[in-house]
């Protein structure tokens, strides 16, 4: 009943853990594939990358900021972790770099990927994400390199900090298969008790419920733009939350703050999108966009 195309992947369920939730750990990931269509591993770089020193997160009442700065093991070490990978769902692996050619060269460790996210907008790295992802030329060029090299589907991360309708044509005039969006933005929180700002890093990722509404409305932007499939991420903590944005336009939703409240969102979810769609008699293929058609 949940079964959804997106792009040439056939997943089970229209939910996708999103990137960096459950880090490198091959046995979470599986757990998480029981309820999810989809899984999104942590970003990986060519090299081993520490991050920033703690604190690398805070919890507000509306979310989530974080700034671990891609930390990551490298991608020789990424890929021997994920070949313990079990599990129904599709692996996603998420890569970050800095040049096109190093996407491609990251591409090629991951054999069990049945898909890549492209990491074109994390908002606290000064030499990757949006960094890389605020240009529409390199961002085409990226996805193109991609495509020449893969098979597999590529599907960008984009920010809603960009012009994310001309980067988003961009990724689809180089071929991308879809379109994730959206990441964290840019947020802060400062300690009065110290009287300094809270993240080693000063700023970080806003995520969770706080950025809904932002997410929505890009979701929104790029099904009235785009031919290939969004992604939606950003916000999504309850059934409800996902059903608004496959109205809005998205055929998968990533679960990423509401993660760290219950470890039983995928399977709680799961079930109350199952009861919604037999109560209203309606396939969720025919939900996708449907709120384009009542304006």
């Amino acid at each position: 009943m949940l079964e959804i195309d997106v792009a040439s992947l056939k997943m089970k369920s229209p939910l996708v853990l999103a990137s960096g939730v459950l880090g490198s750990f091959s046995p979470s990931l599986s757990r998480v594939a029981e309820h999810a269509g989809a899984v999104v591993t942590k970003s990986v770089g060519l090299q081993p990358r520490e991050g920033y020193r703690t604190p690398v997160i805070i919890n507000t009442p509306h979310g989530l900021i974080n700034a671990v700065g891609l930390s990551s093991p490298g991608c020789e070490e990424f890929s021997k972790e994920l070949s313990k990978f079990r599990g129904d769902a599709k692996l996603i692996v998420s890569l970050f770099a800095s040049e096109p050619d190093d996407f491609v060269k990251l591409s090629s460790y991951f054999d069990m990927a049945d898909a890549f996210e492209l990491n074109l907008s994390c908002p606290h790295v000064s030499d990757a994400g949006l960094t890389v992802g605020s240009d529409p030329e390199l961002v085409k060029e990226i996805v193109e390199k991609m495509k020449s090299r893969s098979s597999k589907p590529v599907f960008p991360k984009l920010s809603a900090a960009t012009d994310y309708i001309e980067v988003a044509k961009a990724a689809e005039e180089g071929g991308a298969d879809g379109i994730v969006a959206i990441n964290t933005l840019r947020g802060m929180a400062i300690d009065i008790g110290t009287r300094k700002p809270i993240l080693s890093n000063i700023s970080g990722g806003v995520s969770g419920e706080g950025i809904k509404p932002i997410a929505m409305k890009v979701v929104w932007d790029l099904y009235e733009e785009l031919e290939i499939p969004v992604i939606a991420s950003g916000g999504a903590t309850t059934w409800r939350d996902v059903i608004e944005f496959i109205l809005a336009g998205a055929r998968a939703v990533q679960i990423g703050s509401a993660f760290f409240y219950s470890y039983r969102v995928f399977y709680s979810i799961k079930e109350s999108l199952i009861a919604y769609l037999r109560k209203e008699k309606i396939s969720l293929n025919e939900l996708v966009g449907m709120a384009h058609k009542t304006v």
